[in-house]
This record gives structure tokens, sequence and C-alpha cells, in this order.
């Protein structure tokens, strides 16, 4: 099951002037348009693209900077609402679920109740919602795509293949611009012909993801439906060897500190509204200090918001043995959600790091401020020799 474009929706839940016409989720000239309307997608406008080209594209659209706290509360609605009556639910992302249902057609029927339970959520929720009922995730998740706006599509086992055959390869998860581009240089571009091809030959051709999108264009996927649960925070804590007054070192482990939750928080497409900071002193007295933010996952705007609440914090001028920071309030999301007011090459610029961050590890990339350097034997001998 999948919201319509989920953030439009929610805005035109309390303003009716917004139906019908392009509408823009994003912000700031230099911004990213973080969601749009299908009215806006006749013109070309897509996510992740800049607000100036979307201009471009559809002069006539209305751009609105978008609500988190209104999303985050409208996605727990719709959460409530399936979670009461479906047996297994695993909730995907802020607009996005997965559901497993099997047994229920034998004594129900699965369309209708999955149909049902769709109109329940508009009817409770007022937002438009679109699903796909099938074997499993993949199937499920492409046929959704196919069924917006708010249309249903059920596609049995014997129709899993003819349904996926002539599609674009774009259409399975995984399968991203780089991936597109070079497998359609030897003329796979529908899944059919990627379904075709020798599995290894495609593993060869774009790595370790080969045999996965293989298996997917060819309807297969095993993985189970998880059971939904809410994480409530993520953290981390670093104790010294020797209690310390360096204020730069300090502040030094933070950044780094911060860096490593940041990541985390992208990998698992979450956002945090709330920044913990917590320091032990000598004698063991600890304190803690917390303030809110607007739902992100973006370096710069944690670092800035942790650095600042230790100065607030640290006023005793006396030995501390551990420092920890503690994001709270996590919704689901990713990071370009909340780059509204930030430019598209700073967008670049997180996407490009978690790329290396992924590939060669976390250590591959980093900031300068939160890295710890251990010189190498020719700056020991050079300092020896100076």
């Amino acid at each position: 099951m999948d919201l319509d474009t989920f953030f439009g929706s929610c805005e035109r839940l309390g303003n009716s002037k917004l139906e019908e016409i392009p509408l823009i989720i994003g912000g700031g000239d230099r911004g990213v348009v973080a969601s749009c309307s299908y009215e806006a997608r006749t013109f070309g406008v897509r996510s992740a693209m800049p607000i100036k080209m979307a201009l471009r594209l559809c002069p006539q659209a209305k751009v609105m900077k978008g609500d988190m706290e209104l999303y985050s509360k409208l996605s727990h609605d719709v959460t409530e609402v399936i979670q009461e009556k479906a047996p297994v639910v695993e909730k995907a992302s802020i607009d996005e679920f997965y559901l497993d249902i099997t047994g229920m057609d034998k004594f129900y029927g699965g369309y209708k109740w999955s149909n049902e339970l769709a109109q329940s959520i508009t009817r409770e929720t007022g937002l438009p919602i679109s699903f796909a009922l099938s074997v499993n995730k993949t199937v499920s998740k492409i046929g959704t795509g196919e069924a917006k706006p708010k249309g249903n599509l059920e596609i049995p086992e014997n129709r899993v293949r003819s349904f996926l055959n002539p599609l674009s390869i774009q259409k399975i998860p995984m399968v991203g611009d780089v991936t597109f581009q070079l497998v359609s240089r030897i003329g796979v571009r529908n899944i059919q012909t990627l379904s075709e091809m020798p599995a290894e030959v495609l593993q060869r051709m774009i790595g370790k993801n080969g045999i996965d999108i293989w298996k997917k264009a060819n309807g297969i996927d095993n993985n189970p439906v998880e059971p939904y649960t809410e994480r409530k925070s993520i953290s981390t804590e670093h104790t010294f060897s020797q209690d310390t007054i360096d204020i730069p070192k300090l502040k030094s482990i933070l950044i780094g500190m911060v860096e490593k939750l940041a990541f985390q928080l992208r990998s698992e497409e979450w956002l945090t509204s709330t920044v913990v900071i917590k320091i032990r002193y000598a004698n063991f007295d600890t304190e803690t200090k917390q303030c809110k933010v607007p739902y992100t996952s973006a370096d710069h705007t944690l670092t800035k918001t942790v650095t600042d609440l230790f100065d607030k914090v640290y006023q005793r001028r006396m030995r501390i043995r551990l420092i920890g920071i503690r994001f709270s309030g996590l919704v689901r999301g990713t990071y370009q959600i909340n780059l509204f007011e930030d430019t598209e090459e700073m967008l670049s610029l997180y996407q490009a790091m978690d790329r290396m961050k992924i590939r060669y590890g976390f250590d591959a990339v980093m900031c300068c401020a939160g890295a710890t350097f251990k010189p190498n034997n020719k700056s020991e001998i050079l300092k020896r020799k100076l």
C-alpha cells in the first residue's frame, strides 16, 4: 500500500484551493523538489529535481516549503488504521506499507479485504492510497506504482510474468539511473529481456546486486514482511581513558560522533527531531541538554546543534570522563526531504559521500574536523629530525 503524492495530499487536506493545481513541495531558489503532485509531473517535474528547473518546466506550479510534523502525524494515523486491521504490517517508509495477509483469502477474499482497508484509510484520514495484491513484496511494489493514482491491482501468481515483462527495467526496485544506462547499452530496456539474460552475465556486468535484480525481474522475492516496530532513538557514547578538559578535542570527537549517527540515519532512512547531548564529569556527575530541530539527517545541521548544546551544558570547567549524543523523535524519511533550504550541490555532496562510505567503508571520507589522524612513519621521522 502506498499513499498517493503523500506530502501534497497532506497539504491539500487543510486547503481545498490546492486541489487540481500543480503543487511542488520543496523550497529555496537553489533547493530541490521533495515531492510533487501528479499535475506537476505531467510537465516533467520529479523528486530531487532542482526547484529552478522544476519551475522552468511548470512555471504555474505552487511551491510550498513543507511541514514534516504534519506529515509524520498523518503517517502515524494511517499506520494505526492499518495495524488495527492487518495481521502483519511492515512500514517501509513514511508513506509505504507492506502487508502479509496470507490465508485471509480462504475466509474473506484478499482483494476485497484490501480494497475495504484502502477505503477505510481514505475515509478516516482523508488521504488517497493505492495498493497491489500479489505473491511477494517486489511484484506488489511494482504493481502499486502501476496502479497509481487511487488505483488497485491484483496480480495472481500465474500472471506475474505477463505483468512484469513489458515494463521498463527502471520499475524494478534497486535499478537506478546508472544501472539502467549500463544495461541499456546492450539493448536491455524491458524486464522480459533482463529476465532472459543469464544471471551470471548480469552479475559480471553490474556487480553483486546482479543476481538480486535478475531474481526480481523473474518475479522472485522470498523476503518476508517484517513486523513493524517503532524505533525510538539512536545514540552513541565515548568514554575517555583519561579525563580531559581539552575543548577542541571534545568538539572534534562530537563532530565525528554526529557524522557516524547521521550516516546511520540516512542509511536506515530515518529523520530526527530531537537532539540530546550528555556529559559526565570526573566526579561522575552527569548532565544532559536537549533541543528540538526540524526533521533532518544532515550532518551540518546536527553538528551545529550538538556543538551549541555542548557550549550550553558544559559550564563547570571540570574534567570530563564521558560524552554522548542521542537522536530521538525519529520518523521514516530520507534526508532529501529535509534539505528544503539547502542547495542542489549540498544534496549531491551528501549522496556522493554516502555512496563512498557504503562502498569503501565509513572511514573512506569524512569531515576533517571530526577525523583523528595517526601520523605515519615518515611524518614521525621528520618530526624527530625537526
